[in-house]
């Protein structure tokens, strides 16, 4: 007492001492008890509901608490609410004018929430980027991307783009794109893919695999092959078909064309010798005779 007295002098009075003392009490109780209650709340609704709506949740109990203790406080040292009120509606008003993106944003969030078209822990796709729904706020929605950065989109640019849930439903397709040669025997093919996707713990049995002839390539015979995972198990069943059709294609003899190109560097080099053979397999000219591979203008065959 006789401390604060030197410190204060005169304006040290009993008034004012328990005037520090219930402001250092609100202090000390009212902000533990905001960051608990939030911590509560948050753990309540993430429980019963999900986990966006348990930190949205939080985040209003928090900033309402917030705003009650500081009313509190000013209440404590003898200022009038009613100026600031009054001068919080004109501030509020000039506010809202400017800040027109801001309050898009706002109602927008309100709109992502309400609808639930993804939630914490979904992994979405926006504009190409993909990644995990780290949260959704009043203003924006953060996705933590799987080569680790962070990607901020605004609410209202999520209300106006298109974006795809990735895991939205449990189980997800994979899409095996094979190509055969047209002499193999598609009886077979079937016959090993299948083989291949029922040996893999990841693809179900429900829905089952499929095969679907896609076209007649150029050069290949084009198929489509699909099975289905949970999805966690999505990347593991993609890497099994994919590498496990290669291996049995190649212990069955299976072909899998590919393109072939010739590269002619110039006439500096030797080019490629062609001979031009009948059906009956009589060779007609060589490529020295005939003057084809030559290099020499007009000396080329179709």
């Amino acid at each position: 007492m006789d401390f604060l007295s030197s410190l204060f002098g005169d304006q040290l009075t009993e008034e004012r001492l328990f005037l520090l003392l219930r402001v250092l009490i609100i202090l000390v109780v009212g902000l533990p008890l905001l960051f608990i209650l939030r911590r509560v709340l948050n753990r309540h609704i993430t429980r019963h509901y999900s986990q966006h709506y348990g930190m949205l949740a939080g985040k209003l109990v928090f900033y309402l608490g917030m705003t009650i203790l500081l009313i509190t406080l000013l209440h404590e040292f003898g200022f009038s609410l009613t100026p600031l009120l009054g001068a919080a509606g004109i501030l509020g008003i000039a506010i809202g004018f400017a800040s027109q993106t801001t309050v898009s944003n706002v109602i927008s969030g309100f709109f992502l929430v309400a609808e639930k078209s993804f939630v914490v822990g979904d992994v979405i796709s926006v504009s190409g980027n993909v990644g995990v729904v780290y949260s959704i706020d009043t203003l924006s929605v953060k996705i933590r991307m799987f080569d680790n950065r962070f990607l901020r989109v605004p609410n209202e640019t999520m209300i106006k783009s298109e974006y795809i849930n990735i895991t939205r439903f449990p189980i997800r397709r994979v899409d095996c794109h094979v190509s055969v040669a047209y002499k193999e025997d598609l009886s077979r093919v079937s016959e090993v893919l299948f083989d291949v996707a029922a040996k893999l713990p990841y693809s179900l049995q429900e829905p089952p695999p499929l095969l679907i002839f896609d076209k007649f390539g150029s050069s290949s015979i084009d198929l489509l092959f699909v099975a289905w995972a949970r999805k966690e198990n999505f990347l593991k069943l993609r890497n099994g078909l994919n590498m496990g059709i290669k291996e049995r294609f190649d212990k069955e003899g299976i072909e899998i064309p590919f393109p072939h190109v010739s590269v002619y560097a110039g006439s500096a080099t030797k080019p490629l010798p062609l001979d031009l053979i009948s059906r009956d397999g009589t060779v007609l000219s060589t490529g020295a005779q005939s003057g084809i591979g030559t290099g020499n203008p007009g000396s080329e065959t179709d």
